[in-house]
């Protein structure tokens, strides 16, 4: 390998430190090496395998009952089966017929949903609701937690509406990608009921410590969003996250992140 081989590699090399993006992968003639070949594809069965390994709810029940804030709830959706969620995106909006939670009056709720990765809400969901409580329980009255299945996010308004909370946080498995296939997003609506869209919450993504979003940095976002929301009587496209913003102007937040 020539000197300037050698450079342009360890430039390559020390680029791809900062990104898991495929980048500078190089080549054998005329195509990737047999290397990345072989990369790309554990990546591409790992967000197959994501998408479709069922969610562990036994599992799940149990972590998430070590938070401390109730006895969580399982549901599902209309969706009768994977393949059925995967084709039918609206019938994972929707509840089972017969879907009944606990009527339990709060400020904040809290939905577990599988989405379209079950394996991040098995990796992270027990953890990052843990963050969350702490966040949130000082001020507000937290519902017991509710596990969905073959769940998409307007799902959580069924949810809440029927529990009576006021504010729902919906924690979801995101659609995995060829370099993540284990992140979670938190959804923030205000005052939710069904018939409610996008327009009308607030999302944190990319949450997959150590790489992306760590769970206590979500859950200082989604705070300071839950206060926002209330102050301003609404959640969605009106509501801001002014979290960064404040951290840069207040150096006691700075040094704390």
């Amino acid at each position: 390998m020539s000197a300037n081989e050698v450079a342009v590699q360890e430039f390559w090399d020390e680029l791809r430190k900062t990104t898991q993006a495929r980048i500078g992968l190089g080549r054998a003639g005329t195509a990737l090496p047999t290397r990345r070949v072989l990369e790309l594809a554990a990546a591409h069965a790992a967000a197959r395998d994501a998408v479709h390994v069922p969610l562990d709810t036994d599992q799940l029940v149990t972590a998430v009952r070590t938070v401390g804030i109730g006895e969580p709830a399982v549901v599902t959706s209309r969706a009768a089966s994977r393949d059925e969620y995967l084709r039918r995106p609206d019938l994972g909006r929707e509840p089972a017929d017969g879907m009944q939670v606990p009527d339990t009056p709060a400020d904040i709720g809290f939905v577990l949903a599988d989405g379209l990765s079950p394996t991040a809400l098995d990796r992270h969901g027990a953890t990052l609701l843990k963050a969350l409580v702490a966040q949130l329980q000082d001020r507000y009255s937290l519902a017991p937690p509710v596990i969905a299945t073959q769940a998409r996010v307007a799902l959580g308004d069924h949810i809440a509406a029927q529990a009576h909370m006021r504010t729902v946080l919906v924690i979801i498995g995101e659609r995995p990608g060829l370099s993540v296939a284990d992140s979670l997003g938190i959804y923030l609506t205000h005052l939710p009921m069904p018939g409610r869209t996008d327009a009308d919450r607030n999302c944190i993504s990319n949450i997959h410590p150590p790489d992306g979003l760590g769970y206590a940095e979500a859950a200082r976002v989604a705070a300071g969003l839950v206060d926002g929301a209330l102050a301003l009587g609404r959640s969605g496209v009106d509501l801001k996250d002014t979290s960064r913003t404040s951290a840069l102007t207040n150096p006691t937040i700075a040094e704390l992140t």
